[in-house]
């Protein structure tokens, strides 16, 4: 499943993830929603939103935005990955006992 904010709705994504299988969860832009009014019938089905889902998708963005408040994490100042990872770790212990 992929759950994308508006940027991504558009028909050639939506078609290319359907022809592979997966599902999706992208709102449409208030233009879209237009255009299919506008059409009618001629408009088509909107495509399928799960609010549900949607919402998860906030969760995950502002844990990766409160990553990126560690300078070290959001620019990648180490060289091994293992040191990397180790920063992302301890970034992510701190801000989870800040809470």
């Amino acid at each position: 499943m992929v759950i994308a904010d508006k940027a991504y709705s558009n028909g050639v994504i939506r078609s290319l993830l359907a022809s592979r299988g997966i599902k999706t969860v992208i709102p449409q832009k208030s233009n879209e929603r237009a255009s299919r009014k506008h059409k009618g019938t001629r408009g088509g089905r909107s495509p399928a939103f799960d609010a549900q889902a949607y919402r998860g998708r906030n969760v995950v963005e502002r844990t990766f935005g409160l990553a990126k408040q560690w300078r070290g994490i959001a620019t990648r100042y180490d060289k091994l990955a293992i040191t990397y990872r180790a920063t992302a770790v301890l970034g992510a212990v701190i801000t989870w006992l800040r809470k």
